[in-house]
């Protein structure tokens, strides 16, 4: 008696996992995924381009840390670190400082 409806059981499953509409269409809907997926960008120099590199991580001789962004993220990276370098020098320069009257 377990036996059979063990059986059934599995029957039943199999039958609605392969003919049912729904699990048709699940199939479908994954394969238009699949398809809908952006081919993966070999250009260096496209700015979605995803470059990687490995930074040292402060206080430690061994340890790295690896940082991955795009070329666009990298450039407004490197632009913003120069242009606060640039603030840090401007600011720190001797010369006369004008006081106000």
């Amino acid at each position: 008696m377990n036996r059979s409806i063990q059986t059934f059981m599995i029957a039943a499953i199999t039958a609605m996992s392969f003919g049912s509409p729904s699990a048709m269409a699940a199939n479908n809907d994954e394969s238009e995924t699949q398809a809908k997926v952006p081919k993966k960008i070999s250009d260096r120099r496209h700015p979605d381009y995803v470059r990687c590199r490995s930074e040292p991580v402060i206080g430690s001789l061994a340890k790295k840390r690896r940082v991955c962004m795009t070329n666009a993220e990298w450039a407004a990276y490197v632009r913003t670190g120069s242009r606060n370098a640039k603030e840090f020098v401007a600011d720190n320069q001797p010369g006369f400082m004008m006081t106000p009257k």
